[in-house]
Protein backbone atom coordinates (compact mmCIF):
# COMPACT_ATOMS: atom_id res chain seq x y z
CA UNK A 1 0.00 0.00 0.00
CA UNK A 2 2.69 2.02 0.69
CA UNK A 3 4.04 1.80 -2.83
CA UNK A 4 0.82 2.59 -3.96
CA UNK A 5 0.47 5.44 -2.14
CA UNK A 6 4.20 7.33 -3.44
CA UNK A 7 3.43 6.07 -7.10
CA UNK A 8 0.14 7.94 -6.90
CA UNK A 9 2.06 11.02 -5.75
CA UNK A 10 4.51 10.74 -8.25
CA UNK A 11 2.32 10.42 -10.79
CA UNK A 12 -0.31 13.53 -9.45
CA UNK A 13 2.84 15.58 -9.59
CA UNK A 14 3.43 14.69 -13.26
CA UNK A 15 0.02 15.93 -14.17
CA UNK A 16 0.59 18.87 -12.69
CA UNK A 17 3.65 19.71 -14.19
CA UNK A 18 2.08 18.64 -17.29
CA UNK A 19 -0.55 20.85 -16.87
CA UNK A 20 2.08 24.16 -16.41
CA UNK A 21 4.24 22.99 -19.27
CA UNK A 22 2.28 21.26 -21.56
CA UNK A 23 0.10 18.29 -22.45
CA UNK A 24 0.20 14.34 -22.64
CA UNK A 25 -0.64 12.33 -25.23
CA UNK A 26 -4.04 11.44 -25.10
CA UNK A 27 -3.14 7.65 -24.90
CA UNK A 28 -0.77 8.16 -21.95
CA UNK A 29 -3.36 10.87 -20.19
CA UNK A 30 -5.63 7.34 -20.16
CA UNK A 31 -3.02 5.15 -18.66
CA UNK A 32 -1.86 7.49 -16.12
CA UNK A 33 -5.65 8.40 -14.56
CA UNK A 34 -6.08 6.65 -11.34
CA UNK A 35 -9.53 6.16 -10.56
CA UNK A 36 -9.38 3.61 -7.36
CA UNK A 37 -6.50 3.05 -4.68
CA UNK A 38 -7.63 -0.44 -5.29
CA UNK A 39 -5.79 0.04 -9.28
CA UNK A 40 -2.72 -1.93 -9.55
CA UNK A 41 -0.38 0.02 -12.24
CA UNK A 42 0.52 -2.35 -15.19
CA UNK A 43 3.62 -2.77 -17.09
CA UNK A 44 3.15 -0.06 -19.28
CA UNK A 45 2.58 2.50 -16.95
CA UNK A 46 5.63 1.67 -14.86
CA UNK A 47 7.77 1.58 -18.38
CA UNK A 48 6.11 5.41 -18.68
CA UNK A 49 7.33 6.33 -15.39
CA UNK A 50 10.61 5.08 -15.89
CA UNK A 51 11.23 6.83 -18.85
CA UNK A 52 10.08 10.59 -18.21
CA UNK A 53 12.27 10.18 -14.48
CA UNK A 54 15.51 9.63 -17.09
CA UNK A 55 14.86 13.23 -18.54
CA UNK A 56 14.81 16.87 -16.66
CA UNK A 57 12.55 18.20 -19.48
CA UNK A 58 10.03 15.08 -19.81
CA UNK A 59 10.98 15.14 -23.84
CA UNK A 60 8.49 12.64 -25.43
CA UNK A 61 9.98 10.11 -27.89
CA UNK A 62 7.49 8.94 -30.52
CA UNK A 63 7.34 4.97 -31.21
CA UNK A 64 8.62 4.83 -34.14
CA UNK A 65 11.18 7.50 -33.80
CA UNK A 66 14.72 6.26 -33.12
CA UNK A 67 17.18 7.88 -30.29
CA UNK A 68 19.14 10.75 -31.12
CA UNK A 69 22.91 10.10 -32.53
CA UNK A 70 25.88 11.36 -31.28
CA UNK A 71 27.81 13.75 -34.18
CA UNK A 72 31.38 13.60 -34.89
CA UNK A 73 33.08 16.50 -33.99
CA UNK A 74 34.22 16.79 -37.43
CA UNK A 75 30.71 17.56 -38.45
CA UNK A 76 29.56 19.71 -35.98
CA UNK A 77 32.20 22.25 -36.94
CA UNK A 78 31.29 21.61 -40.43
CA UNK A 79 27.94 23.44 -39.19
CA UNK A 80 29.25 25.73 -36.66
CA UNK A 81 31.26 26.86 -39.52
CA UNK A 82 28.54 27.03 -42.14
CA UNK A 83 26.37 28.67 -39.66
CA UNK A 84 28.53 31.55 -39.24
CA UNK A 85 29.27 32.13 -43.24
CA UNK A 86 25.41 32.22 -43.69
CA UNK A 87 25.23 34.66 -40.45
CA UNK A 88 28.23 36.37 -42.31
CA UNK A 89 26.51 36.89 -45.78
CA UNK A 90 23.71 38.27 -44.21
CA UNK A 91 25.83 41.01 -42.80
CA UNK A 92 24.97 44.50 -44.26
CA UNK A 93 28.21 45.73 -46.39
CA UNK A 94 27.31 49.53 -45.25
CA UNK A 95 28.00 48.43 -42.04
CA UNK A 96 31.50 47.72 -42.19
CA UNK A 97 32.25 51.09 -43.76
CA UNK A 98 30.69 52.76 -40.96
CA UNK A 99 32.75 51.17 -38.22
CA UNK A 100 34.87 53.64 -36.31
CA UNK A 101 38.46 53.95 -37.16
CA UNK A 102 39.16 54.17 -33.21
CA UNK A 103 37.14 50.85 -32.77
CA UNK A 104 38.86 49.18 -35.44
CA UNK A 105 42.20 50.28 -34.14
CA UNK A 106 41.04 48.74 -30.69
CA UNK A 107 40.39 45.23 -32.58
CA UNK A 108 43.43 45.22 -33.91
CA UNK A 109 45.42 45.96 -31.26
CA UNK A 110 44.92 42.83 -29.51
CA UNK A 111 45.71 40.78 -32.59
CA UNK A 112 49.25 38.99 -32.19
CA UNK A 113 51.69 41.14 -33.77
CA UNK A 114 52.25 38.94 -36.85
CA UNK A 115 48.55 38.96 -37.62
CA UNK A 116 49.10 42.75 -37.31
CA UNK A 117 52.18 43.10 -39.47
CA UNK A 118 50.05 40.92 -42.24
CA UNK A 119 47.82 43.30 -42.51
CA UNK A 120 49.41 46.30 -44.15
CA UNK A 121 49.72 44.32 -47.21
CA UNK A 122 45.60 44.87 -47.45
CA UNK A 123 45.16 48.47 -48.79
CA UNK A 124 47.13 51.88 -48.78
CA UNK A 125 44.31 52.46 -45.97
CA UNK A 126 45.08 49.76 -43.57
CA UNK A 127 48.56 50.21 -44.64
CA UNK A 128 48.42 53.78 -43.38
CA UNK A 129 46.42 53.22 -39.97
CA UNK A 130 48.91 50.56 -38.78
CA UNK A 131 52.00 52.87 -39.18
CA UNK A 132 49.83 56.17 -37.49
CA UNK A 133 50.79 57.10 -33.92
CA UNK A 134 47.83 56.47 -32.64
CA UNK A 135 48.05 53.17 -33.20
CA UNK A 136 50.81 53.06 -31.72
CA UNK A 137 49.90 54.31 -28.42
CA UNK A 138 46.36 51.54 -28.93
CA UNK A 139 48.94 48.66 -29.55
CA UNK A 140 49.93 47.11 -26.00
CA UNK A 141 51.78 44.03 -26.69
CA UNK A 142 53.82 41.83 -24.18
CA UNK A 143 57.52 42.73 -25.75
CA UNK A 144 59.53 40.34 -27.75
CA UNK A 145 63.02 39.04 -27.39
CA UNK A 146 65.46 39.77 -30.22
CA UNK A 147 68.92 37.60 -29.08
CA UNK A 148 71.70 36.93 -31.14
CA UNK A 149 74.27 33.39 -31.39
CA UNK A 150 78.07 32.21 -30.67
CA UNK A 151 78.07 31.10 -34.34
CA UNK A 152 76.82 34.32 -36.31
CA UNK A 153 76.12 37.15 -34.39
CA UNK A 154 75.05 38.99 -37.22
CA UNK A 155 71.65 37.49 -37.92
CA UNK A 156 69.19 37.38 -35.08
CA UNK A 157 66.00 35.38 -33.80
CA UNK A 158 63.60 36.77 -32.52
CA UNK A 159 61.09 35.24 -30.05
CA UNK A 160 57.34 36.34 -29.48
CA UNK A 161 55.96 35.18 -25.98
CA UNK A 162 52.20 35.32 -26.54
CA UNK A 163 52.48 32.54 -28.99
CA UNK A 164 55.55 30.90 -27.40
CA UNK A 165 57.45 30.75 -31.42
CA UNK A 166 60.58 32.02 -32.49
CA UNK A 167 61.09 33.69 -35.70
CA UNK A 168 64.29 34.10 -37.85
CA UNK A 169 65.63 37.51 -38.32
CA UNK A 170 67.82 37.51 -41.43
CA UNK A 171 71.52 39.87 -41.09
CA UNK A 172 70.09 43.62 -42.24
CA UNK A 173 71.36 44.23 -45.57
CA UNK A 174 72.76 48.00 -44.86
CA UNK A 175 75.36 46.50 -42.77
CA UNK A 176 78.73 45.72 -43.55
CA UNK A 177 79.74 42.19 -44.53
CA UNK A 178 81.25 40.24 -41.80
CA UNK A 179 80.80 42.53 -38.87
CA UNK A 180 79.33 41.43 -35.69
CA UNK A 181 77.03 43.45 -34.13
CA UNK A 182 75.83 43.07 -30.54
CA UNK A 183 71.80 44.37 -29.31
CA UNK A 184 72.20 46.87 -26.81
CA UNK A 185 69.24 49.13 -26.50
CA UNK A 186 66.01 49.30 -27.18
CA UNK A 187 62.87 51.69 -27.23
CA UNK A 188 59.52 52.28 -28.63
CA UNK A 189 60.10 48.82 -31.38
CA UNK A 190 63.70 50.20 -32.35
CA UNK A 191 66.82 48.10 -31.32
CA UNK A 192 70.78 50.00 -31.14
CA UNK A 193 73.24 47.68 -32.13
CA UNK A 194 76.69 48.10 -31.47
CA UNK A 195 79.65 46.45 -33.34
CA UNK A 196 82.17 44.46 -31.30
CA UNK A 197 85.34 46.55 -32.14
CA UNK A 198 82.57 49.79 -30.29
CA UNK A 199 82.86 51.78 -33.18
CA UNK A 200 79.52 52.30 -34.86
CA UNK A 201 75.90 52.37 -33.30
CA UNK A 202 73.51 51.37 -35.98
CA UNK A 203 69.67 51.38 -35.19
CA UNK A 204 67.02 49.22 -36.73
CA UNK A 205 63.36 47.81 -36.67
CA UNK A 206 63.88 44.18 -37.10
CA UNK A 207 60.12 43.55 -38.16
CA UNK A 208 60.70 46.63 -41.23
CA UNK A 209 63.99 46.22 -42.01
CA UNK A 210 64.03 49.78 -41.01
CA UNK A 211 67.83 50.96 -40.34
CA UNK A 212 70.49 53.66 -39.77
CA UNK A 213 73.96 54.35 -39.07
CA UNK A 214 74.28 56.70 -36.25
CA UNK A 215 77.40 59.41 -37.23
CA UNK A 216 80.56 58.56 -36.22
CA UNK A 217 81.58 59.60 -31.78
CA UNK A 218 83.43 63.12 -31.29
CA UNK A 219 85.21 60.39 -28.14
CA UNK A 220 86.98 57.48 -29.03
CA UNK A 221 86.28 54.80 -26.35
CA UNK A 222 87.75 51.32 -27.01
CA UNK A 223 86.57 50.07 -23.76
CA UNK A 224 83.32 48.70 -22.91
CA UNK A 225 80.76 51.20 -22.25
CA UNK A 226 77.34 50.52 -21.37
CA UNK A 227 74.10 52.04 -23.27
CA UNK A 228 70.88 53.21 -22.53
CA UNK A 229 68.09 54.58 -24.91
CA UNK A 230 65.13 56.65 -24.23
CA UNK A 231 61.88 57.39 -26.01
CA UNK A 232 60.32 61.02 -27.03
CA UNK A 233 57.36 60.64 -29.17
CA UNK A 234 59.02 59.70 -32.31
CA UNK A 235 62.93 60.77 -31.63
CA UNK A 236 64.90 58.69 -29.81
CA UNK A 237 68.07 59.44 -27.86
CA UNK A 238 70.90 56.88 -27.17
CA UNK A 239 73.20 57.52 -24.33
CA UNK A 240 76.80 55.21 -23.92
CA UNK A 241 78.55 55.67 -20.94
CA UNK A 242 82.49 54.26 -19.81
CA UNK A 243 83.81 53.49 -16.90
CA UNK A 244 85.84 56.26 -16.61
CA UNK A 245 83.00 58.58 -17.16
CA UNK A 246 83.27 59.64 -20.89
CA UNK A 247 79.81 59.75 -21.92
CA UNK A 248 77.68 61.46 -24.99
CA UNK A 249 74.46 61.66 -26.54
CA UNK A 250 73.08 60.88 -29.69
CA UNK A 251 69.46 62.90 -30.78
CA UNK A 252 67.32 61.63 -33.45
CA UNK A 253 66.33 64.88 -34.37
CA UNK A 254 69.37 66.42 -34.85
CA UNK A 255 71.39 63.41 -36.01
CA UNK A 256 74.37 63.88 -34.08
CA UNK A 257 76.09 63.21 -31.03
CA UNK A 258 77.09 65.58 -28.46
CA UNK A 259 79.08 65.62 -24.81
CA UNK A 260 76.52 67.23 -22.25
CA UNK A 261 79.16 68.12 -19.91
CA UNK A 262 81.31 66.19 -17.15
CA UNK A 263 80.27 64.07 -14.18
CA UNK A 264 80.34 65.70 -11.41
CA UNK A 265 82.55 64.60 -8.59
CA UNK A 266 79.76 62.98 -6.57
CA UNK A 267 79.52 60.22 -8.16
CA UNK A 268 82.81 57.76 -7.55
CA UNK A 269 84.76 57.33 -10.47
CA UNK A 270 85.90 54.51 -11.98
CA UNK A 271 81.99 53.69 -12.22
CA UNK A 272 83.06 49.63 -12.63
CA UNK A 273 79.78 49.08 -14.57
CA UNK A 274 78.59 45.88 -14.51
CA UNK A 275 78.07 45.10 -18.35
CA UNK A 276 76.21 41.68 -17.61
CA UNK A 277 73.13 44.35 -16.93
CA UNK A 278 71.71 46.47 -19.04
CA UNK A 279 70.40 49.72 -18.03
CA UNK A 280 66.55 50.37 -18.22
CA UNK A 281 64.76 53.30 -18.60
CA UNK A 282 61.90 54.56 -16.22
CA UNK A 283 60.12 57.85 -17.79
CA UNK A 284 63.14 59.95 -18.54
CA UNK A 285 66.20 58.31 -16.58
CA UNK A 286 68.25 55.43 -17.55
CA UNK A 287 69.42 53.35 -14.14
CA UNK A 288 73.16 51.97 -14.58
CA UNK A 289 74.30 49.35 -12.37
CA UNK A 290 78.00 49.71 -10.74
CA UNK A 291 80.00 47.87 -8.59
CA UNK A 292 82.74 49.39 -5.60
CA UNK A 293 80.69 50.82 -3.95
CA UNK A 294 78.05 48.14 -5.21
CA UNK A 295 74.84 50.62 -6.00
CA UNK A 296 73.10 52.30 -8.92
CA UNK A 297 73.71 55.45 -11.09
CA UNK A 298 71.31 57.34 -13.21
CA UNK A 299 71.03 60.18 -15.55
CA UNK A 300 67.94 62.45 -16.49
CA UNK A 301 68.03 63.08 -19.83
CA UNK A 302 66.27 65.68 -19.78
CA UNK A 303 67.62 67.78 -16.78
CA UNK A 304 70.97 66.58 -17.67
CA UNK A 305 71.63 65.81 -14.25
CA UNK A 306 73.81 62.80 -12.73
CA UNK A 307 72.86 60.84 -9.17
CA UNK A 308 74.64 58.18 -7.26
CA UNK A 309 72.62 55.27 -4.87
CA UNK A 310 75.15 53.13 -2.80
CA UNK A 311 72.41 50.44 -2.18
CA UNK A 312 74.75 47.06 -0.50
CA UNK A 313 73.47 43.81 -2.53
CA UNK A 314 71.93 40.55 -1.27
CA UNK A 315 74.44 37.79 0.21
CA UNK A 316 75.47 34.76 -2.35
CA UNK A 317 74.62 37.15 -5.28
CA UNK A 318 76.12 36.36 -8.30
CA UNK A 319 75.71 37.24 -12.50
CA UNK A 320 73.08 40.00 -11.15
CA UNK A 321 71.05 42.38 -13.77
CA UNK A 322 68.50 44.92 -12.90
CA UNK A 323 65.24 44.89 -14.37
CA UNK A 324 61.96 47.05 -14.36
CA UNK A 325 58.32 47.08 -14.42
CA UNK A 326 55.56 49.62 -14.34
CA UNK A 327 58.05 52.03 -12.81
CA UNK A 328 59.14 49.81 -10.50
CA UNK A 329 63.48 48.59 -9.96
CA UNK A 330 64.12 45.16 -9.93
CA UNK A 331 66.97 42.83 -9.39
CA UNK A 332 67.48 39.38 -10.91
CA UNK A 333 70.43 37.20 -10.16
CA UNK A 334 71.98 33.72 -9.08
CA UNK A 335 71.71 32.71 -5.06
CA UNK A 336 74.50 30.43 -4.56
CA UNK A 337 75.56 28.53 -1.47
CA UNK A 338 77.23 25.68 -0.75
CA UNK A 339 75.96 23.29 -4.00
CA UNK A 340 72.39 24.85 -4.27
CA UNK A 341 71.41 27.58 -6.83
CA UNK A 342 68.41 29.29 -7.48
CA UNK A 343 66.94 32.41 -9.13
CA UNK A 344 65.82 34.98 -7.09
CA UNK A 345 63.95 38.37 -7.58
CA UNK A 346 64.24 41.18 -5.60
CA UNK A 347 62.64 45.04 -5.27
CA UNK A 348 63.95 48.17 -4.54
CA UNK A 349 62.32 49.92 -1.47
CA UNK A 350 63.11 53.72 -2.68
CA UNK A 351 62.31 54.88 1.26
CA UNK A 352 64.94 52.24 2.56
CA UNK A 353 67.19 52.10 -0.37
CA UNK A 354 67.16 47.76 0.15
CA UNK A 355 66.44 45.36 -2.13
CA UNK A 356 63.42 43.25 -0.78
CA UNK A 357 63.08 39.45 -1.80
CA UNK A 358 59.76 39.21 -3.67
CA UNK A 359 59.98 35.99 -5.34
CA UNK A 360 62.20 32.39 -6.34
CA UNK A 361 62.33 30.18 -9.26
CA UNK A 362 60.32 26.96 -8.04
CA UNK A 363 62.33 24.96 -6.13
CA UNK A 364 61.78 21.64 -8.38
CA UNK A 365 63.31 23.56 -11.42
CA UNK A 366 66.19 24.95 -8.91
CA UNK A 367 66.91 21.34 -8.04
CA UNK A 368 67.92 20.61 -11.77
CA UNK A 369 71.19 23.06 -10.93
CA UNK A 370 72.02 21.28 -8.06
CA UNK A 371 75.81 20.74 -7.73
CA UNK A 372 76.40 22.34 -11.26
CA UNK A 373 78.17 25.19 -11.68
CA UNK A 374 75.85 28.03 -13.45
CA UNK A 375 76.04 30.95 -15.32
CA UNK A 376 73.23 33.25 -15.73
CA UNK A 377 72.93 35.83 -18.77
CA UNK A 378 69.45 38.22 -19.05
CA UNK A 379 68.05 38.51 -22.33
CA UNK A 380 65.33 41.15 -21.51
CA UNK A 381 64.55 43.03 -18.40
CA UNK A 382 61.33 45.00 -19.02
CA UNK A 383 58.11 43.17 -17.44
CA UNK A 384 58.96 40.21 -19.07
CA UNK A 385 62.13 38.64 -18.03
CA UNK A 386 63.63 36.23 -20.15
CA UNK A 387 67.17 34.38 -18.42
CA UNK A 388 69.57 32.18 -20.18
CA UNK A 389 70.69 29.78 -17.55
CA UNK A 390 73.70 27.49 -18.88
CA UNK A 391 76.18 24.67 -17.45
CA UNK A 392 78.64 22.36 -19.13
CA UNK A 393 75.94 19.88 -18.27
CA UNK A 394 72.76 22.07 -19.14
CA UNK A 395 71.41 24.51 -21.14
CA UNK A 396 67.57 26.34 -20.16
CA UNK A 397 65.64 29.33 -21.32
CA UNK A 398 63.35 30.89 -19.62
CA UNK A 399 60.56 33.84 -18.59
CA UNK A 400 59.70 35.52 -15.41
CA UNK A 401 56.42 37.51 -15.65
CA UNK A 402 56.98 40.25 -12.64
CA UNK A 403 53.34 41.54 -12.70
CA UNK A 404 51.86 38.15 -12.44
CA UNK A 405 55.15 35.94 -10.74
CA UNK A 406 54.69 33.44 -13.14
CA UNK A 407 57.75 31.19 -13.92
CA UNK A 408 57.52 29.38 -17.79
CA UNK A 409 60.01 27.65 -20.19
CA UNK A 410 61.00 28.85 -23.17
CA UNK A 411 60.48 26.19 -26.22
CA UNK A 412 63.19 25.53 -28.19
CA UNK A 413 66.52 28.17 -27.83
CA UNK A 414 68.69 25.79 -30.30
CA UNK A 415 67.13 26.57 -33.31
CA UNK A 416 67.38 24.22 -36.63
CA UNK A 417 68.17 25.89 -40.22
CA UNK A 418 69.77 25.03 -43.31
CA UNK A 419 69.65 21.11 -41.66
CA UNK A 420 71.70 21.68 -38.88
CA UNK A 421 71.40 23.00 -35.05
CA UNK A 422 72.01 26.29 -34.07
CA UNK A 423 74.13 27.33 -31.29
CA UNK A 424 72.72 28.38 -27.88
CA UNK A 425 71.82 32.13 -27.98
CA UNK A 426 74.67 34.52 -25.95
CA UNK A 427 73.31 38.07 -26.02
CA UNK A 428 69.76 39.77 -26.36
CA UNK A 429 67.64 42.87 -25.32
CA UNK A 430 63.64 43.05 -24.70
CA UNK A 431 61.70 45.37 -27.15
CA UNK A 432 58.08 46.27 -28.19
CA UNK A 433 57.32 45.31 -32.00
CA UNK A 434 55.57 48.14 -33.33
CA UNK A 435 55.52 48.00 -37.34
CA UNK A 436 55.43 52.11 -37.67
CA UNK A 437 58.63 52.72 -35.24
CA UNK A 438 61.03 54.21 -38.01
CA UNK A 439 65.02 54.51 -37.82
Amino acid sequence: MDGLTMLRQFVAQLQEFWELYGTLPYHHQQSWSLHGLDHTPSEDDLSIIASRSKYRHFKMIEANQSPPIKKPRREKNRETISSIESSTEAMEPHIWKELPEDLFEAVIARLPVTTVFRFRLVCRKWNSLLTSGSFRLAHRAHPWFYSVTHENENSGLMYDPSLKKWHHHSSIPSLPSKTIILPVASTGGLICFLDVGHRNFYVCNPLTQSFKELPSRSVRVWSRVAVGMTLNGTSYKILWLACNGDHEIYDSVVNRWTRPGNIPSTVKLPLSLNFRSQPITIESKLYFMRSNPDGLVDYDMLSNTWRQFVIPLPPHLTDHTLAESDGRLMLVGLLTKNAATCVGVWELQRMTLLWKEVDRMPNIWCLEFYGKHVRMTCLGNRGLIMLSLRSSQMSRLVTYDVSSREWHKVPGGRVREHGRTRQWITWGTAFHPCPAAVA
